[in-house]
């Protein structure tokens, strides 16, 4: 299984388990995550989410083979119904507290998820990037609206223009994460931290949450409008065809002959 699911003790755990491709993340992968989700919101034995991945990746981010073959319809439109879209907003409605725990690489939407979450722990090997323009394209699911309220402008500027790598402690300084954690203390520390939310009254917990989140969701909302329309437009960009063949091509983009 690509996508490994458990509960235990009002814990329900989604951890990526596809090593081998990096933890890339296929339609199907998506399609585990959002059910799950869906799922956990009427499940009374559910009180905690927790995301995580591998020690040496959270996530590559899309599976680019899978990501080609379904991410734009042929008239150009937004399937809102593809299960990445299911994902993403079973993730940023869900009403119970969300926990991720991130060692090594979070690339593209393994980023992006994590400023939906409530409680995000970082291993001192963790780095994150949000490469979209890289590949000709734009931020996606309100990552350029939340990213500049928790960073400031100058710095998600940086962040998603340049679409370069940065470490752990760098998202902490800008609030991406949370805490910074030794690699082998990041999962029983997120664990038990998941474990404290199980112990509070769960009432009390989600009407914390929807207080926090309600004067911004309507935002994220529109955000993700605007964001997933430039996005689906792009896709059929001669920069993106460009980008994404170098990528195939195993070689570097030139951008230089597009105004």
């Amino acid at each position: 299984m690509d996508i490994l699911c458990s509960k235990s003790d009002g814990i329900l755990t989604l951890e990526f388990n596809r090593l081998e491709r990096k933890n890339a993340i296929t339609g199907a992968m998506y399609q585990t995550l959002a059910d799950a989700l869906v799922a956990a919101e009427t499940d009374n034995d559910v009180r905690a989410i927790l995301i995580c991945g591998k020690r040496e990746i959270f996530t590559a981010g899309n599976d680019l083979d899978d990501f080609m073959k379904t991410a734009r319809p042929k008239d150009g439109s937004v399937d809102h119904d593809r299960p990445v879209f299911q994902f993403m907003r079973a993730l940023y409605g869900c009403s119970k507290p969300v926990v991720a725990a991130v060692s090594g690489p979070a690339i593209g939407i393994g980023t992006t998820m994590l400023m939906h979450c409530d409680l995000v722990y970082a291993a001192d090997n963790a780095s994150f990037s949000m490469p979209f323009t890289q590949l000709g394209l734009c931020p996606e699911f309100a990552s350029s609206l939340l990213f500049t309220q928790l960073a400031g402008y100058p710095r998600a500027a940086e962040k998603l223009m340049l679409g370069e790598s940065f470490p752990a402690q760098e998202a902490l300084e800008m609030g991406l994460v949370s805490k910074v954690l030794p690699l082998y203390e990041l999962m029983p520390f997120a664990q038990a931290q998941a474990a404290k939310l199980v112990a509070l009254p769960a009432a009390s917990i989600r009407a914390t949450k929807r207080l926090m989140k309600q004067s911004r969701m309507e935002p994220i909302k529109a955000a993700i409008a605007d964001e997933n329309q430039l996005f689906s437009a792009m896709l059929g960009a001669p920069e993106a065809k460009e980008a994404f063949t170098a990528f195939f091509e195993k070689r570097k983009p030139d951008f230089k002959k597009f105004a």
